[in-house]
């Protein structure tokens, strides 16, 4: 057993993968953000036409047997296939590998995080009962429906023998993974943590509930112009799919074996809104109170912060709360702060979103360029704050921060820093 009482285990990031409507590479995701490059269109998956909402951001491209064995994926959810993918590139972006020795991987572990888990799967279940009887429902279909079988199917398929565990808390639970991975490391039951999450729900009856739940943007019209947060002609936000994994490691475990480093994660901060089931708590008090406490678990000021990966759906009701959250945590320096929604280019990843922003923080502090918020031409009187608005900018910054917020009002703060 390794003595870890009184350590002082900091956490950093040394692998990024991502599988995204703009693009399935870490590299072809940031060069399609810094372009303000929409992956929102008409929906291809399945026949939208009876639909109220005909419009999302799909991947393209995807070819799983890049990453895996055909029979591999055809047991698979698309969720889960997408978070296999994203981490089959951090772990190689990150060095690691386990397959030489199958017992090495005990000190490694994963947390993954979906809203909703294998939503296709479950529809194509029901599909085949009402149509062909429930003899014919495939064997796989509860293993392709669980949330958690992302991580698992991780853990098998890189021999991850240490903690293995999965959040469901909505539109916040890749973010909750990530954090939850780094407290696993923290507290010394695991050196290195795969984290973040993936969703692919835009099938017929997730897009029709999340349109009954008058969530989602109809501009049917304009679909690349349809998710424009913090604008005053916002209309609901846009969903879409992908995944997003980061490899967390324990610092000192990384400079031993000499990995590049991206970046520290500094600070975790959660909190309830304890008020509705979709809507936010007005005047930002709870989201408030997830930032605070990630800035306190950073020991940093507000004013260290220079970037905000802001949760910003493109909804009426978050974009204004997620703005007086923001002045409540930053005071006067919010007016200076940096602020921008890559939902706008992405749509909205539901559980898989807050990986793949806090990868775009991360790869900003790299670069030193923010990405900018798209479909920004209408003022809010509102959200009167620096949104970064349609360029991106370049301006070095050394700490960021990524907000997600989900449904029964779960919010979730990380803070990175170089």
């Amino acid at each position: 057993m390794i003595d870890v009482h009184g350590l002082d285990r900091r956490v950093v990031v040394t692998g990024l993968g991502v599988i995204s409507p703009i693009g399935n590479t870490v590299e072809d995701y940031w060069s399609a953000l810094l372009s303000g490059t929409s992956g929102v269109g008409p929906i291809t998956l399945f026949d939208a036409s009876q639909l109220p909402v005909r419009f999302a951001g799909e991947v393209k491209n995807f070819d799983p047997e890049e990453y895996m064995a055909r029979r591999t994926a055809r047991r698979m959810d698309r969720f889960d296939q997408f978070f296999y993918a994203a981490t089959t590139q951090a772990l190689l972006d990150a060095g690691i590998d386990y397959s030489d020795d199958p017992d090495s991987g005990t000190r490694a572990g994963v947390v993954v995080g979906s809203g909703i888990g294998g939503l296709m799967s479950m529809q194509e279940g029901m599909d085949t009962m009402r149509t062909r009887g429930a003899e014919r429902i495939s064997p796989y279909q509860v293993t392709r429906m669980i949330p958690n079988m992302a991580a698992g199917d991780v853990s098998i398929g890189f021999g991850l023998l240490g903690p293995v565990t999965c959040t469901v808390t909505a539109c916040a639970a890749s973010t909750n993974a990530i954090g939850d991975a780094a407290e696993i490391i923290r507290r010394g039951a695991a050196d290195v943590m795969v984290s973040g999450g993936g969703e692919a729900s835009i099938c017929e009856f997730g897009i029709a509930a999340f349109a009954q739940a008058r969530a989602v943007s109809t501009r049917n019209e304009d679909p690349q112009g349809a998710c424009r947060p913090f604008d005053a002609t916002r209309d609901g936000f846009v969903m879409a799919e992908g995944a997003g994994s980061l490899i967390l490691e324990e610092r000192e475990h990384a400079l031993a074996r000499g990995a590049q480093i991206y970046a520290e994660l500094l600070g975790y901060g959660m909190s309830s809104d304890a008020y509705h089931i979709t809507l936010p708590r007005p005047g930002g008090v709870g989201a408030a109170r997830a930032m605070q406490a990630a800035l306190d678990d950073a020991e940093i000021e507000p004013s260290q912060v220079g970037y905000v990966n802001a949760h910003g759906t493109s909804t009426p009701a978050n974009d204004v709360t997620e703005t007086a959250a923001i002045k409540l945590v930053f005071g006067e320096h919010a007016a200076r702060l940096a602020i921008s929604s890559t939902k706008s280019m992405t749509g909205h990843l539901l559980g898989g979103a807050g990986a793949v922003e806090a990868i775009a923080g991360i790869l900003a502090m790299r670069d030193g360029v923010l990405p900018p918020t798209i479909n920004y031409h209408n003022p809010d009187p509102e959200c009167d704050l620096d949104y970064v608005p349609n360029e991106a900018r370049k301006q070095d910054v050394g700490i960021v921060m990524s907000n997600s917020f989900g449904f029964g009002g779960h919010n979730a703060v990380l803070i990175f820093g170089r």
